[in-house]
């Protein structure tokens, strides 16, 4: 299991052991720097079992107990020992986690290729936020919706006030604990201030000096990226001198890492996406947006302040929330398209056989030149906006608002 640090990934797993395992049997080389030792020389898997079993003052059965392998990043001959799990020892049940195993895996010569099951973990999205602050029914709404039908002006007007909760809480779970707890903002931010210290030291971990500062200018660059009206990651702005060359490298440490999503942008909205995407331009978004507000010193009073918080910073919060839902929802890889200045849709999603495009409004506006400017040029099956107005569907036009995005394109696609 992968995934950003402190986005639930340890929690997860063992609360998965504790409901379908007898026991479970948890490890954590950050923690516990001595397991190493039980890798090294030959990784034979009954042999490191029997090493365990000793260290853990418990014997490890095989189909009863579950092995969980924490922070494994920090003991490549472990993540390497896998392979030999799964061919030697399969009836023992193992899963590992790591807050930069994306990290590793990508330095890794001896990863175990085919021999294991990534999950991809992400901050909570928002109906998981709802759940997590006691507002469930407000998400079933949601989540039985099977139409554009608008919901009652109560519903609606309680979800955009929690909307906005949520682009300052996010999506971080000791965040939503913290606010779920005390209604208090402020703790929060705390949460969020101690998570992006750890980010800080993060991004110099496991890179050299050199290296380290440039992930870190590429990092500090992004909330202001993303306040610019073109959000297009301009590698100008993170230095007087920076080269794309010099910095695509950082740019990937910070993807795979979980700390930054890569929209890319299609020359052409065509199947497969991944095969018409421009490879220097692109958009980067943080993994959370309440993160972003942290980053931003977003004051709490912003979320008493009406609507004005969907336009703060050109809709940054907007574009960012957006991206973080999609990928919770499966969207996989983001995609945005554009024609030189005349028409932008900020995301691009495949589903089934059809290209669905979303254009994003930071308000209730009804403009929607850059759906038809792509609807003329390429005829997909629908047109999808999302902004603060209510479900609704208009033509050809499908109008989610945003707390709902995570339904994009399920709905569209629907007949």
């Amino acid at each position: 299991m992968r995934g950003a640090r402190q986005v639930g990934k340890t929690f997860i797993l063992k609360e998965f052991g504790s409901n379908e395992y007898r026991h479970t049997a948890y490890f954590n080389f950050e923690m516990d720097p001595r397991l190493r030792d039980f890798f090294t020389g030959r990784l034979e898997p009954l042999a490191i079992l029997d090493r365990l079993s000793i260290y853990s003052e418990r014997r490890i059965e095989p189909g009863t107990d579950l092995i969980i392998f924490d922070e494994i990043q920090e003991c490549p001959e472990a993540l390497n020992s896998l392979k030999y799990f799964r061919e030697l020892a399969p009836e023992f049940h193992i899963a590992a986690a790591g807050s930069l195993l994306g990290i590793t895996v990508g330095k890794s010569t001896a990863f175990p290729v085919g021999k294991v099951t990534f999950l991809t973990l992400y901050p909570m999205s928002f109906l998981e936020f709802l759940d997590g602050v006691g507002k469930s029914a407000l998400g079933r709404l949601l989540e039985e919706k099977e139409d554009f039908t608008p919901l009652e002006p109560a519903f609606h007007d309680d979800l955009l006030e929690m909307l906005k909760i949520f682009y300052f809480v996010g999506g971080m779970p000791e965040a939503v604990a913290r606010y779920a707890e005390s209604r208090d903002l402020d703790s929060a931010r705390r949460v969020q201030s101690d998570i992006l210290d750890a980010i800080a030291h993060d991004l110099a971990k496991h890179t050299t000096k050199s290296e380290a500062v440039k992930n870190g200018r590429i990092w500090d660059a992004m909330p202001a990226q993303l306040g610019k009206e073109n959000k297009k990651f301009q590698f100008a702005s993170v230095s007087a001198h920076a080269r794309a060359r010099e910095y695509l490298d950082s740019v990937q440490w910070l993807v795979n890492a979980g700390l930054a999503h890569k929209c890319h942008n299609l020359t052409t909205p065509r199947l497969p996406l991944s095969g018409y995407r421009d490879e220097g331009v692109f958009k980067l978004y943080v993994l959370d947006v309440g993160l972003l507000a942290g980053r931003l010193g977003l004051s709490p009073k912003t979320i008493i302040n009406g609507n004005s918080l969907f336009q703060e910073f050109n809709g940054a919060f907007v574009e960012n929330f957006t991206a973080q839902e999609l990928l919770a929802a499966g969207a996989g890889e983001l995609y945005y398209w554009s024609s030189k200045s005349r028409a932008e849709v900020d995301f691009v999603v495949a589903a089934g056989e059809s290209i669905y495009p979303l254009e994003v409004k930071a308000g209730a506006g009804r403009e929607k030149r850059s759906l038809r400017v792509f609807a003329e040029r390429f005829g997909p099956r629908t047109l999808s906006r999302t902004g603060t107005r209510n479900f609704k569907r208009d033509g050809d036009v499908c109008n989610y608002p945003l707390y709902a995005v995570s339904l994009f394109p399920r709905l569209s696609a629907r007949p």
